[in-house]
């Protein structure tokens, strides 16, 4: 275990009020500038700084994209990814063919050359946003091989200093996964950039809303998604049995989904493979058929691919054109799950899956279906089914019900992921995640948010009971997480990636504007089933901000009434306290400092054990932390006892319950640190009296033997007298019922219940 503790500072730092909570910025810049070779100091000057107390620094990381942050893999378990992600990302693009033209065209094809205008916007779409951004730009902008809002959000509070809460370590920026880059001819201007963002708490405070916005959204999507693939698909049973009405569609359509959720369980790796199979036969028909309707009924449609027909298009019908852009979309609906499920697979994983098989099929699928309408633009509200072969409606049925299962798959594993990471961050609950593949990393199993998942997804298939305003729905979802994805990208590009500010204004104008084109269409559907998406991001970005307000706040209140090693001392030294042996574990949420719940825990008992060990759970942003790098010991000056300060470093995708025990764990990583503490003492000091050298050490062995209690810190939050209706809102009730109606300390961390001791206090927000 690496010394952490041997930062050099010539004087001990003091306990800081309320009004210094921050370093001021000549300290910090002294500090972030000692090298690791400068650490070798004396056991006297090691003594004199105790790092407990000291406040969060400048950390100035950086990034090199040309390195792949996805682990290098053998080309077998590239294919066999590539293989599962078939069956789980691409379910929902996928089965966009069902409604797409029939979306584009509610009202009928008034000009036969509309069709070839609505073809190449399909294509040029496609092309444009699934393959170019997401699979060749957006992909490498993962973190570690984690994907989505959360994962671009991590990035840049990383590299800088943006996050709200003021809990960053000089040690932090040791952690391989930060991945120091050299710096470039662009650099200025980065630095120019981060130092605004730095600076500017309106900035802080509006990327966090975007990302909690975007998250909202994915999520939105996640319920969208099985509701309108479902329906579509059950739907065309219509076309051989007329008899089956609307309502025993959506009964038949509810059934369904429930079916999917209650799957979910079983985890990512086993229902990867039980779908992907399907979906490439559903891909094979598609690509087939298509193929088929190309050469049987009008081959000239492939001129669509001149940009000029789009041109034309919007000539001709001008509004309608716009407005019919919200069905255009819906052929990119699922491209987000490209991101936010890279995490289950890899980079390269995806990047062959869509080039070799969905991209090809899809194109296919909608040429073939554009050469179909052009010689029956009466049936363009059942163009799917009508322009399947006789002989094949069924076996293409069967299996359209069943990729329309599958492509709720997709934005439900995302959801999951970036669950994980907002938990992680402290911007959501604290909910049960479960790793379900030991094989793969990054698949994960919600099961709180699977059950909401699926009575969502119940409640808007009997409420809406048909695709066309659930249609109207997904297309806001989706066109808005595409653009905060792009707003993100742009400020990566720019800050961390130091891309050239050529690339960057193509990237802009191409992109960005097409992006806001298609989010101003769906839009003006608003009152027509728009409104569902932005009512579930609305809930949800109400308990995002409740939680993480008083998150924040508490953290404050602890940070500005913490307790100094001075008042430790004075605590120890007392004469009316009881040493009892063994040794305890206090919880709490504070980095820096003794959390003054500890008072108030010995003002009640006046008894302390012989080992005390302060432990802090910390989020880095960064998606996984080595695991030789995750424990940070510091020793706290107090005499007649061991006091230890003990961060606990995960990343948002990392497993917080260990296989192994995390009390055995963390006293096997102590006994290294303090062996060698014992071996800087010896080497620095040269002290002849050996057992002089190692007071205070050598006890952790034996007090483990006494016995263990965990001191888990569980504060009540109240607005104190005089707040504001809202804040007491926000505080005393909506707060309070998030806490107590989910998981509890002991049960995120695994805390043996015999063995624990919730410590309660009453803090004043």
């Amino acid at each position: 275990m690496a010394n952490r503790s041997s930062e050099q500072v010539s004087d001990a730092i003091p306990d800081m009020s309320s009004s210094d909570t921050i370093v001021k910025e000549e300290e910090e810049e002294e500090v972030v500038a000692l090298s690791v070779s400068e650490r070798k100091l004396s056991w006297q000057k090691l003594r004199r700084f105790d790092s407990l107390d000291l406040e969060s620094s400048k950390l100035h990381g950086h990034d090199d994209h040309h390195h792949s942050y996805a682990k290098e893999k053998k080309w077998s378990v590239i294919l066999h990814l590539a293989f599962q992600s078939i069956g789980i990302v691409y379910g929902d693009i996928g089965t966009s063919p069902l409604y797409v033209f029939s979306s584009t065209f509610p009202d009928g094809i008034k000009h036969n050359d509309d069709i070839l205008g609505a073809l190449s916007l399909i294509v040029y779409t496609i092309t444009l946003i699934p393959v170019i951004k997401y699979v060749f730009i957006v992909l490498r902008a993962n973190d570690n091989g984690e994907g989505g809002t959360f994962a671009l959000y991590s990035l840049i509070c990383r590299y800088a200093k943006v996050g709200l809460i003021p809990n960053a370590e000089i040690e932090d920026g040791e952690v391989s996964n930060y991945q120091l880059s050299l710096p470039n001819g662009r650099e200025k201007r980065a630095s120019r950039i981060q130092s605004k963002l730095e600076k500017s708490h309106f900035a802080k405070v509006f990327l966090l809303f975007a990302t909690m916005l975007g998250t909202s959204m994915v999520i939105g999507d996640g319920v969208l998604t099985p509701c309108i693939s479902v329906l579509s698909a059950v739907g065309g049973i219509k076309e051989a049995t007329p008899a089956m009405t609307e309502g025993k569609i959506v009964w038949a359509s509810v059934g369904i989904l429930v079916c999917l959720f209650m799957v979910q369980r079983f985890g990512t790796d086993k229902v990867g493979y039980t779908f992907a199979p399907i979906i490439l036969i559903w891909f094979a028909f598609n690509a087939g058929i298509g193929i088929y309707n190309f050469i049987k009924y009008d081959p000239t449609v492939i001129k669509a691919l001149n940009p000029n027909y789009i041109f034309q298009y919007f000539q001709r019908n001008k509004k309608d054109a716009w407005i019919s852009l919200g069905g255009i979309v819906l052929a990119i609906t699922g491209t987000e799950a490209l991101f936010a499920d890279v995490g289950h697979f890899s980079v390269q994983s995806i990047q062959l899956s869509m080039s070799a098989v969905t991209y090809p099929a899809l194109i296919f699928a909608y040429i073939g279906q554009a050469s179909f309408l052009r010689k029956h633009d009466d049936l363009v509200s059942d163009t799917f089914y009508k322009s399947i072969p006789g002989s094949l409606y069924w076996p293409v049925f069967v299996v359209a019900v069943s990729a329309s299962i599958i492509a709720s798959q997709a934005m439900i594993s995302g959801t999951f992921s970036i669950i994980q990471q907002s938990l992680s961050l402290g911007c959501f609950p604290r909910v049960k995640v479960v790793h379900t593949s030991a094989k793969y990393e990054g698949q994960v199993y919600v099961p709180e948010i699977n059950y909401l998942l699926m009575l969502a997804c119940v409640g808007v298939t009997l409420g809406f009971k048909n695709t066309t305003k659930i249609g109207n729905a997904y297309g806001i979802a989706v066109v808005f997480v595409m653009t905060l994805t792009s707003s993100f990208l742009v400020l990566i590009m720019v800050m961390i990636w130091k891309t050239h500010i050529l690339f960057i204004i193509t990237y802009i104008l191409i992109i960005g504007s097409v992006e806001l084109v298609y989010l101003s269409s769906v839009l003006y559907k608003f009152d027509q089933g728009g409104y569902l998406p932005l009512a579930f991001a609305a809930a949800l970005m109400t308990i995002m901000y409740v939680w993480n307000s008083v998150f924040r706040k508490k953290y404050f209140y602890e940070l500005n009434n913490k307790i100094s090693s001075e008042k430790l001392n004075e605590m120890v030294n007392a004469t009316n306290f009881r040493r009892i042996p063994g040794i305890a574990f206090f919880y709490s949420e504070l980095v820096q400092g003794i959390p003054p719940i500890f008072k108030h825990y010995v003002d009640h008992i006046p008894a302390l054990h012989s080992v005390l060990v302060f432990i802090t759970i910390k989020s880095l942003p960064v998606s996984k932390v080595p695991a030789d790098e995750r424990f940070l010991f510091r020793q706290v000056e107090a005499k007649e006892i061991d006091v230890f300060r003990c961060v606990v470093r995960y990343g948002y995708t990392d497993v917080q319950t260990e296989q192994e025990s995390f009390e055995k764990i963390l006293i096997e990583r102590l006994e290294e640190f303090e062996r060698e503490q014992r071996r800087l003492v010896k080497g620095a000091n040269k002290v002849e009296n050996e057992d002089e050298d190692e007071k205070g050490f050598g006890g952790i062995g034996e007090a483990w033997k006494d016995g263990v209690v965990h001191l888990v810190g569980e504060s009540e939050v109240v607005a104190k007298k005089g707040a504001s209706f809202g804040k007491r809102m926000m505080i005393n009730y909506a707060y309070s019922f998030l806490k107590g109606n989910l998981r509890q300390t002991d049960q995120v961390f695994d805390i043996p219940r015999k063995h624990m001791l919730k410590v309660g206090m009453t803090c004043e927000l």
